[in-house]
């Protein structure tokens, strides 16, 4: 229907109603004929018709869209129709001779209500009814009747063409509410019914309506719906809304990363913004997923200048181009920088040119496997790597220079591990006897990191699985990006000088309990999506540690912050390897990087031979 003919329409049948109904207000008033003046009737009914369409003007009757009439639309509707009245008994106060046939108009307008305001909700009334095909989607259960729910429900109910999901009930775990309606849906139970209600109402579909609910409640909450046969969804963080990253309205699946993640640590604000404020910063690796985010919390500080060193171009023009948009209307300077941190001099040129204040070293080869098959790079990368950013920051006197570390570090029994313990024993030798603050922060696997397992697990999901885990024991250390990246700012703080920083990593994960959740998640079950076991591969360890036995504080200098105790290291053995690494094959490597690594737990620090 074209724009005209609904105006038209619209006015036609007000005109009608207008019309008619001050007549048999008369009549049912006057049924007796006892009215004074027939033409005084005409007249009323001309000048009630005409100030009919001036206030229905007035408040866009016209102009709504009554497919979606709510409250807001029956108020617009009480005003007109009151308004028009009321300057209707001014119009027969001024040729009535000051008398006004009240009962008349108060019947006319409440005709006017019943016969303006149904002839708009009809239509809703027939859409919601009729055109609404529930049939075809979704029976879906809300979690959460509060504002958030609230609003999921009206979405839903409002814009069927757009939505696949059609509310049944709420549940909520306030009492106070149960058994009561919001938007004509029943509160029908606490979250613990929601498995009977799943059943009971035929439901397919759970979002879960509660923003701020806390992460600990999140997967006690997920847990139950995973328990049924429904999908889940959930209504973004509360953190997210705020920002204004996204709306309540918009639904996400629940992550592996909701259902890990730990209550948000709260930093020393102060601490950092003294750290960081108006400072020149240096991110190697500023393209990996520790590195970038590292960035992006810095910038909530102010730094004066951002150094992205990167060695892969695409990532550190990303990274970029991201900062900048985000830091638009401030100061904050970005430089952009392509280098290698395994070419020394080039890494001596950048910090002398920039002299930044802090240098956060996140530039590694991290891959398991690869590193056991590719020794020398991972040598190469983590080692000399280290060597060459840490020396330029000791030679130009460099305030703090921090280390990301790892988990596997501790014990290692792999090349990636036993070479990032060589680098943390860099720094600490370098610790010993400069004047620069050089720390070690270590910590185990990052949720959604390129290289961790979740996003192989998603892509075997994809394709219709099989999901692959190695052994059904094999445990893991989780973090979230962000709170990794948080924490290591805030360690920089706390540093004096060859300290190893340790992060609460919580409790450790069986690698197929996080395949179970993530398939479970995907809307598949197990006879869907099998798991397959393939074996430990080359160089991996059943479970992961955070501290050696010689190296545990027990208390906590922050929170989920502990340091470990520094081990003397041997330089001269450091030397030697580093000096002679090229020299042996790929076995050989192996073996004298596990040699200096044990060497030093016992206290020799003594090179095998060969």
């Amino acid at each position: 229907m074209s724009y005209k003919l609904r105006i038209f329409l619209l006015v036609l049948m007000d005109s009608l109603i207008v019309s008619t109904a001050i007549f048999i207000a008369t009549w049912i008033v006057y049924p007796n004929n006892d009215f004074d003046s027939l033409n005084k009737l005409w007249l009323s009914a001309f000048a009630l018709l005409a100030l009919h369409h001036i206030f229905a003007a007035k408040y866009k009757l016209y102009h709504k869209v009554w497919s979606y009439a709510s409250i807001g639309e029956m108020i617009a509707i009480v005003k007109a129709i009151t308004f028009s009245i009321v300057t209707t008994a001014i119009v027969q106060l001024l040729i009535n001779d000051f008398s006004i046939y009240k009962r008349a108009l108060i019947v006319t307008w409440l005709l006017h209500i019943a016969l303006i305001g149904g002839s708009r909700f009809v239509w809703r009334v027939f859409r919601d009814n009729c055109i609404n095909e529930q049939k075809y989607k979704k029976r879906t259960l809300i979690v959460g009747a509060g504002s958030a729910g609230a609003m999921i429900a009206r979405q839903l109910k409002n814009e069927p063409k757009h939505n696949e999901l059609y509310p049944v009930a709420f549940v909520d775990d306030d009492i106070t509410k149960h058994k009561m309606q919001l938007y004509d849906l029943p509160v029908a139970g606490s979250t613990k019914d929601i498995p009977e209600l799943v059943k009971k109402l035929a439901v397919e579909h759970i979002i879960i309506a509660i923003p701020s609910l806390t992460n600990g409640a999140l997967t006690e909450m997920v847990t139950i719906c995973n328990g049924t046969s429904a999908k889940v969804q959930m209504v973004p963080k509360i953190e997210d809304i705020v920002s204004g990253k996204v709306s309540v309205s918009t639904l996400k699946n629940v992550d592996v990363e909701d259902v890990l993640g730990r209550e948000p640590v709260e930093l020393d604000i102060n601490s950092i913004t003294e750290y960081v404020t108006n400072r020149t910063v240096m991110v190697t690796g500023a393209g990996g997923s520790i590195g970038s985010e590292i960035c992006r919390q810095l910038v909530r500080f102010n730094p004066e200048r951002i150094l992205l060193v990167g060695h892969g171009e695409f990532s550190i023009y990303s990274i970029d181009i991201e900062l900048r948009q985000k830091c638009g209307h401030t100061e904050i300077e970005i430089i952009p920088i392509i280098a290698d941190v395994q070419d020394r001099n080039r890494m001596f040129e950048i910090v002398n040119e920039y002299k930044p204040e802090i240098i956060y070293h996140a530039a590694a080869h991290k891959h398991v496997p690869l590193m056991e098959y590719n020794p020398h790079e991972a040598f190469k990368n983590n080692i000399i790597g280290t060597k060459n950013v840490a020396e330029a920051a000791d030679t130009f006197g460099i305030h703090t220079f921090v280390l990301i570390s790892t988990d596997k570090a501790v014990n290692p029994t792999n090349v990636m591990g036993a070479t990032k313990r060589v680098a943390e024993m860099i720094v600490q030798d370098l610790a010993a006897r400069s004047e620069t603050k050089f720390v070690a922060v270590r910590f185990g696997n990052v949720l959604g990191s390129r290289g961790s397992v979740i996003p192989l697990f998603k892509k075997q999901i994809e394709r219709g699985g099989p999901v692959t885990v190695t052994h059904p024991e094999m445990t893991r250390y989780f973090m979230t990006i962000p709170e990794a990246s948080r924490l290591v700012i805030q360690a920089g703080t706390l540093a004096s000088g060859g300290e190893i920083f340790v992060l609460d990593m919580g409790e450790p994960v069986k690698i197929v309990d996080l395949a179970r959740n993530l398939i479970k998640l995907s809307g598949y079950s197990e006879n869907e999506i099998p798991i397959e076991y393939t074996g430990i591969r080359p160089g991996e360890k059943m479970y992961e540690e955070l501290l050696g036995e010689k190296e545990v504080h027990p208390e906590a200098i922050y929170e989920k912050i502990y340091v470990g105790k520094t081990v003397n290291v041997n330089k001269r053995c450091l030397v030697d390897l580093i000096d002679s690494f090229n020299e042996y094959s790929k076995e050989g490597l192996k073996e004298q990087l596990m040699a200096i690594v044990y060497d030093e737990r016992r206290g020799r620090l003594k090179l095998v031979e060969g």
